[in-house]
């Protein structure tokens, strides 16, 4: 009998593109929406197999053995494998404040279960080792190697070099729960995300950021009041874009729910991402497919800004007579003063000029009375298949029904020509603000945020300079002393199947369910995830509900010195193929 194949057990999307097309034939539209549904589907999946993660720092095979370390910070990290150097140059001759930095870092496949669970960050500093809170996300099978981005916060010296060792492999690694003063409640995209700094709302219904408190002295409130256009108001209003003859507006503000989105939260900073077509006032009457929207939010902890990311892509040609890609609105008048940035990075206050009208690079509000501002700074700004565009959006202190405002128009062409694309990354700080030093804070961070710190693989210290150390890497139980032997609890968690995966014989620790493993004491406390939200019901795999014949807190009781299982449900990083182990996806027929 012929071996089946994953392509027998799903449909392509080639195949469900000549089934959508026959529907629509037939004016079968209710079978045509499913299938279209299904279509989506199938572009998740290409996307988490196939979407290219980037190009990473190093290659995969360039980290080296821990006990090559010196005998100092071999002991220091116990329990890991395998670790490499990275250098952090600081290019501008500055001091600099803590900054997030991301790298992205590919890992032997074979050399690591879990790069959320296992990969470390520590810092050299005069010898000794000190681990940084790290944020791991984005991580992707490709082949024999797992790929992830790693974020850490990093400051700088005048054109310092320093060193950092990243860590990996470690079975017995648990989930590192570092404080910070980032915190995010809610689900899906309606969050809520608060620092030292400021707290950020975001639109339970489609994700835009509606207020953001600002949290010194008087904790002045930015929102946008009334009844917006019909739909609900915020302080954000990017993107949209007035169709040919100004019929009418299409916005990201009128989707009814993120058409599609993702989410990354952690210790160090909260990504919010949605994409899709603007919308009609009237949709679905007009459902142009012309330009497509991608915008990213990434909350941070310990720093007074945040970042946007936006890009606008033509799928077609089309006529736009307005187009804005950065828009804010602030209901009340709490702001006295127009501020404003040239090309030479030089703030000022007060209208633009005429001759830097269209070529701005901060706008923003103040109030040096109060101490309060609120500036974007413009980090990138540019166009592809379109002359340069425009750099404007000089703002008002008083606009007739809204309040105070800026608003960017970058489309330098009214006739926008298939495969253009406007891009846009974006910092908005919440900085004190005072006559005299206002300007600097600003100018400075925005001359930072431009010129980061620059990341490169680099070579591990060697001889003498290591020094004794207090402390250790690991936590209780992640360098082989646990009270119960981990090795013994995994091996018990691969008995716990899946058993509506009817004959693939495989179990939670393949299908990559099981996020952490915590030992305390007598007790295990084991992280779960559903593979989605159609099975939103843990209690399936952790205590047998519907029938499964080998629940998780039953297996793991029968392990010698287990006293108490407690498993416990998240949908936070989202599961998907990525997870599967290699054992997983042959059972699945995925192969590699």
């Amino acid at each position: 009998m012929p071996e089946t194949k994953y392509s027998d057990r799903t449909d392509s999307f080639e195949e469900k593109l000549r089934l959508i097309e026959t529907a629509w034939r037939k004016k079968d539209y209710r079978l045509a929406r499913s299938l279209a549904h299904s279509l989506r589907h199938s572009a998740m999946q290409a996307q988490a197999e196939e979407e290219s993660p980037g190009q990473p720092v190093g290659a995969a095979g360039q980290a080296e053995l821990v006990e090559s370390l010196p005998s100092a910070w071999r002991a220091w990290a116990r329990g890991w494998k395998h670790c490499r150097a990275l250098h952090l140059d600081e290019p501008l001759g500055v001091e600099r404040p803590p900054e997030p930095v991301e790298v992205l870092l590919s890992f032997p496949a074979e050399q690591v279960a879990s790069l959320a669970r296992e990969v470390r960050v520590a810092r050299v500093g005069d010898g000794v080792l000190k681990e940084v809170p790290c944020q791991v996300h984005g991580e992707v099978r490709r082949g024999t190697e797992r790929l992830a981005k790693v974020l850490f916060m990093a400051g700088g010296t005048m054109h310092q070099r320093q060193t950092y060792l990243v860590f990996h492999g470690n079975p017995d690694a648990e989930l590192p729960a570092y404080p910070t003063d980032l915190e995010t409640r809610g689900e899906g995209f309606a969050l809520d995300i608060e620092n030292d700094f400021y707290k950020a709302s975001l639109s339970r219904q489609m994700g835009q950021l509606e207020r953001l408190s600002l949290k010194r002295d008087h904790g002045l409130e930015l929102f946008a009041g009334g009844e917006g256009h019909g739909e609900p108001p915020g302080i954000d209003w990017a993107h949209d874009y007035a169709a040919s003859g100004h019929f009418q507006k299409f916005r990201v503000t009128l989707w009814e729910t993120c058409p599609d989105y993702e989410v990354v939260r952690g210790p160090l900073a909260t990504i919010v991402r949605r994409w899709g077509f603007p919308q009609s006032p009237v949709h679905p009457v007009f459902t142009p497919a012309r330009l497509h929207v991608d915008v990213e939010y990434r909350f941070y902890s310990g720093v007074p800004w945040f970042h946007k990311t936006g890009t606008m892509r033509a799928l077609k040609a089309f006529q736009a007579p307005a187009l804005r890609d950065d828009e804010w609105v602030f209901s009340g008048y709490s702001f006295t003063d127009i501020v404003w940035m040239g090309p030479d990075g030089k703030l000022r206050t007060g209208t633009p000029d005429a001759a830097n009208r269209d070529n701005l690079w901060a706008v923003g509000l103040a109030n040096p009375q109060s101490h309060d501002s609120f500036v974007a700074l413009f980090l990138e700004h540019s166009a592809e298949g379109l002359p340069e565009p425009k750099h404007n959006g000089s703002p008002s202190l008083y606009y007739k029904s809204h309040g105070q405002l800026w608003s960017r128009y970058p489309l330098p062409v009214k006739e926008v020509p298939a495969g253009a694309v406007l891009h846009q990354k974006n910092a908005y700080a919440a900085l004190p603000f005072t006559s005299a030093d206002g300007p600097r804070r600003l100018e400075d961070l925005r001359h930072r945020l431009i010129n980061p710190l620059h990341v490169s693989v680099g070579e591990i210290p060697r001889g003498a300079a290591a020094k004794e150390q207090p402390g250790r890497l690991a936590r209780p139980g992640e360098a082989g002393d646990s009270s119960i032997s981990k090795a013994a609890l995994w091996a018990a968690l691969r008995d716990c199947k899946d058993e509506q995966l009817y004959t693939a014989d495989i179990n939670v620790v393949d299908l990559g369910l099981v996020l952490d493993l915590r030992v305390r004491g007598d007790t295990v406390h084991v992280l779960m995830t559903m593979p989605h939200r159609g099975r939103p019901r843990l209690g399936y795999f952790a205590f047998g509900s519907g029938g499964n014949s080998m629940p998780v807190q039953q297996r793991l009781m029968k392990v010698p010195g287990v006293g108490r299982v407690v498993v416990e449900q998240t949908w936070e990083p989202g599961w998907n193929s990525n997870h599967l182990t290699e054992i997983g996806r042959k059972k699945l027929g995925l192969g590699t």
